[in-house]
């Protein structure tokens, strides 16, 4: 193998330190987003409930529009929760299908269902933060939980584990996690592979102290903090984010917990259309820009270390500038530490046989989410 020319090539020298840097940063994504996220997950699944912890009073929150087959199939699950005292608030935004039935064939059986009809549209923008408000405002309780109406809590003790998020007094927002049920085909894999990403890069930041964005599939925070912080006010006027803005705004490193105890899990259905699923992720990135500078550029470190090192690597092969050998080698080593990290990832998460297919989803979802970010949803706003 000849090395002479890296000493007297500058353009190889360039692309030598492209690729090294690539991979160094790769690693550093890997080794966080992954391997950290699964050392703290398996952490948390050997706490076990002694049954003598505090159990205050906690209120569900959620809001269903035209979505009664999603809650025949779930709401009981909330309901049948083994908690001593809580209350589910069920936000009736406008439905005119079997919605209202559902609800009240639910209220004669359970006591601890409250449901706030709205039956006009007083709603002055669009999205789901004003009635989603107006359901916090209606809870009892301080400790809010916020679920959507297609999840399903893991067990029935899922609120007991959720709860033990709230350890430190100086805690008012707790983060979870969201599995995704797909079908066994190519787009459930790519559902379940884009979930885990995502839930592991914004799990990663909070459990770093640098909290970023969250899921109002299983978040919690306290009443009197959310309205002591003005609630949604502040972006009414965008559609999207009730949980992306609020956590982005107000969680802090001293105020935020992170619950990955197995038992803590919602579980929800991915659609199962490619378009249902696009539009899904167009909603979560419409509110990415108006994130720090500083969180936007964490955000973007793995697709720019991927660009580096892909780009870099390329190039010496094409140009026949570094002996190729050495290339694949690092290429294999590449793939070989993503593959073992994400797997680690995948078996705290519960799910199987994704790691195989992560390099190749890496570069698919780098590009996807890149045009998802330079092509966001544009809205025409109520007056």
């Amino acid at each position: 193998m000849d090395f002479s020319n890296i000493a007297n090539d500058l353009l190889t020298q360039i692309l030598v330190a492209a690729a090294l840097l690539g991979f160094i940063l790769l690693v550093v994504v890997y080794s966080l987003r992954y391997l950290y996220v699964a050392h703290k997950a398996k952490k948390a699944a050997l706490k076990q409930l002694t049954g003598d912890e505090p159990l205050p009073p906690v209120s569900v929150v959620l809001v269903a529009h035209n979505e009664a087959a999603f809650l025949r199939e779930n709401l009981v699950y909330l309901l049948e929760q083994e908690y001593p005292d809580f209350e589910v608030v069920v936000v009736n935004y406008l439905s005119h299908d079997d919605t209202h039935f559902v609800l009240k064939l639910c209220k004669d059986n359970y006591p601890n269902l409250k449901v706030v009809d709205f039956k006009d549209d007083v709603n002055m923008f669009y999205g789901r933060k004003y009635p989603l408000s107006i359901g916090i405002r209606s809870a009892k309780n301080d400790i809010i939980v916020l679920t959507d109406v297609d999840s399903m809590p893991s067990n029935l003790k899922w609120l007991r584990h959720v709860v033990q998020g709230y350890s430190k007094p100086s805690t008012n927002i707790v983060l979870g996690y969201g599995q995704v049920e797909a079908e066994k085909t190519v787009l459930g894999s790519m559902q379940r592979y884009d979930n885990m990403d995502y839930s592991a890069d914004y799990l990663s930041r909070a459990l770093r102290h640098r909290p970023v964005t969250a899921t109002d599939r299983n978040l919690s925070y306290r009443k009197g903090f959310f309205f002591s912080k003005g609630a949604f006010i502040s972006h009414y006027n965008e559609p999207d984010g009730a949980a992306d803005m609020f956590v982005n705004q107000n969680a802090t490193r001293r105020n935020t917990a992170v619950n990955l105890h197995p038992e803590t899990f919602i579980k929800y259905k991915a659609p199962v259309k490619f378009i249902h699923w696009h539009q899904m992720r167009q909603h979560r990135t419409a509110t990415y820009r108006y994130h720090k500078a500083s969180q936007q550029m964490a955000g973007a470190t793995a697709g720019i270390s991927l660009l580096l090192f892909y780009g870099a690597v390329a190039a010496l092969l094409a140009l026949g500038l570094f002996p190729w050998q050495i290339l694949v080698g690092v290429l294999v080593l590449k793939f070989a530490l993503q593959i073992l990290s994400f797997a680690q990832l995948e078996k705290q998460f519960g799910e199987k046989g994704l790691c195989w297919l992560s390099p190749l989803y890496e570069i698919y979802f780098t590009v996807a989410n890149t045009i998802l970010l330079l092509f966001p949803l544009k809205y025409k706003y109520k007056k």
